[in-house]
């Protein structure tokens, strides 16, 4: 299970997007989850907590892969700048990408942290910008093409942030998914 910081609307709204992307409707989707339509339903509105184990198939479903070639590519592109800059699954926070400037400020091998959520890293300043991002649109079909902010420090070693600006550019996969590019400037 990933310790994102998504709240159960938040999600549902991951979920809803997906279905509609994927023309999928809420039977078919209650099919797929083991659930009834009716839950589909009330974990799209947020109405309904949702079990660890189902958030985890869930978070599995509409979790960001970069399997199509657009998306290979855009993961070379952050692999091969020469600027501090990573992606992320805009949902888990899973490390899908990260350029050589960025992996060396990490103190572990950047093969320990591919694939794995970086949200334990966070510092107090994006941990608020996380907490923002609905009120923002960011997870509306028409999102706010970036949002620049302070980052702040954490106390890490193993994947330390110092302070300084910050760009988040949210990037929809051809699956539907979000990735988010993180950048430093």
């Amino acid at each position: 299970m990933h310790d994102t910081p998504l709240q159960p609307a938040q999600l549902g709204v991951a979920l809803r997007r997906w279905r509609l992307l994927h023309r999928i409707k809420q039977a078919h989707a209650a099919q797929l989850f083991g659930v009834a339509q009716s839950t589909v339903s009330r974990r799209e509105n947020g109405s309904q907590a949702i079990e660890p184990n189902e958030r985890a198939l869930i978070e599995s479903r509409l979790a960001a892969r970069l399997d199509a070639p657009a998306e290979q590519a855009l993961a070379r592109l952050v692999n091969d700048s020469p600027r501090p800059v990573h992606l992320v699954c805009d949902l888990s926070h899973r490390l899908l990408a990260c350029s050589p400037a960025r992996a060396a400020q990490f103190s572990i091998p950047l093969s320990e942290l591919l694939g794995r959520s970086l949200w334990r890293y966070c510092s107090a300043e994006i941990i608020s910008k996380e907490a923002a991002l609905d009120s923002l649109g960011w997870r509306e079909v028409l999102a706010p093409p970036a949002l620049e902010f302070a980052s702040g420090c954490n106390d890490s070693a193993l994947v330390p942030i110092t302070q300084s600006l910050c760009r988040w550019t949210r990037i929809t996969l051809s699956d539907g998914s979000a990735a988010r590019l993180v950048e430093t400037l």
